[in-house]
């Protein structure tokens, strides 16, 4: 008789094999490695979990916050089983796990109480194995005072190091500014055009993320040009980015309705104001010449869903700390600041994505704002410290020291 696990593991195992020899999307390299085997285990420090993979693998270690986790990320790496759920310990309180790129597999432990991880390689019966054991940060590290700590690096030659940037991955953020070409978007009273003022916008963010160590950002447009919803979001997965922002200053007929907002993606519209803000955004495509849609198949439904839950929560995770990181930073938000809509330029299933709308030129308050070199400055510097601090750990600016 076949379990349930079992079915689903051969499910999983078959769509992974299909995968490697055909391809969905961002074709597969022939060099990607499977995961064979999770194993989960509860010790006397914490949780221990050993990986077992057809061959050596890069893998990197990394806190996140809000809420505290522990992430782990396997590069060219497939999945052909499910992590489950953790045994009963006192650190780890569940696991998720999902495709983050087309080359990269992470898999996330929710955290109880605060925690360190240690990664170490090995082999088993001609496996390579990964095990990662996740234990108690020490007294000082537990203290809400301390340094923000190194985040500790290991590769497959089995030799971990902490904290250097040339040692880790860069961060690559694709900044998406809204419209372009044809497509004015709003334009205020004053005759005011958001694309303009989304480009001008992403440039002061992209000058501001690439101060930080080992970041590196690329535009979807840098000129006055019209590019498709769906072409934005197939840059971003084409060259693996971690996060993907679009940057817009809508304008809505609310003209007492001003500040920035942070949208995720959802089915269904989380009220009325981000139904009509994510129907006005979607409404971009009808300045695209005709005939530009290409019917690519939806294929591998399975896979592919169990990654956009995961990107999707990840999207999630970070649009709160965003919101939190503008309100520290004294940037005006509308009330009840994180919403979600159906918006189109969001829905890449790998790459996780948020919204930004900056402010509304239908407000003359924010459309001064949206105009003012020291605020774009200010605007930028809140966002950067918030992408860096969640991925990085601690706050951004503390990473720098850049203010």
């Amino acid at each position: 008789m076949i379990t349930a696990h079992r079915w689903r593991s051969a499910i999983l195992s078959l769509l992974t094999a299909l995968v490697v020899t055909v391809g969905c999307g961002n074709a597969f390299a022939a060099d990607e490695r499977v995961m064979t085997e999770i194993q989960q285990l509860a010790s006397e420090d914490g949780l221990e979990v050993r990986f077992k993979l057809t061959g050596k693998v890069d893998v990197r270690t990394f806190q996140l916050k809000n809420p505290d986790r522990i992430a782990i990320d396997f590069d060219n790496t497939v999945p052909a089983i499910e992590p489950g759920s953790p045994p009963e310990n006192d650190l780890v309180e569940s696991t998720r796990h999902g495709l983050v790129a087309a080359d990269r597999y992470r898999v996330i432990f929710r955290l109880k109480a605060p925690a360190s991880a240690r990664v170490e390689h090995g082999s088993d019966d001609g496996e390579e194995t990964v095990a990662l054991s996740i234990a108690p940060v020490d007294g000082a590290a537990q203290n809400s005072n301390a340094a923000p700590q190194p985040v500790a690096v290991a590769t497959s030659d089995n030799s971990p190091s902490v904290g250097g940037a040339e040692n880790v991955k860069p961060l690559l953020i694709v900044i998406d500014p809204g419209h372009g070409g044809d497509d004015n978007g709003a334009v205020s009273k004053s005759g005011t055009h958001e694309k303009d003022i989304n480009l001008e916008n992403a440039r002061v963010l992209q000058d501001v993320l690439e101060d930080y160590p080992n970041v590196e950002v690329k535009l979807t447009r840098h000129g006055d040009r019209f590019i498709s919803l769906d072409d934005r979001a197939a840059l971003a997965r084409r060259l693996g980015a971690d996060l993907f922002l679009s940057i817009h200053a809508d304008s809505i007929r609310y003209k007492t309705l001003r500040g920035a907002t942070v949208y995720t993606l959802s089915d269904e519209a989380s009220d009325e104001l981000s139904r009509q803000i994510a129907a006005s955004e979607n409404a971009a495509d009808r300045f695209a010449p005709e005939g530009w849609e290409a019917n690519e198949p939806e294929v591998f439904d399975i896979l592919l869903d169990l990654t956009r839950r995961e990107t999707v929560s990840f999207s999630e995770h970070f649009a709160a700390a965003l919101v939190s990181d503008l309100s520290r930073r004294k940037i005006e938000l509308i009330k009840n600041p994180k919403r979600s809509a159906g918006f189109r330029v969001l829905k890449a299933p790998d790459v996780p994505s948020v919204l930004i709308e900056m402010g509304f030129l239908s407000n003359e308050e924010d459309e001064k704002l949206l105009k003012d070199e020291s605020w774009r400055r200010q605007f930028a510097s809140a966002v950067a410290s918030a992408v860096v601090g969640f991925f990085r750990g601690g706050k951004g600016e503390e990473l720098t020291n850049r203010d």
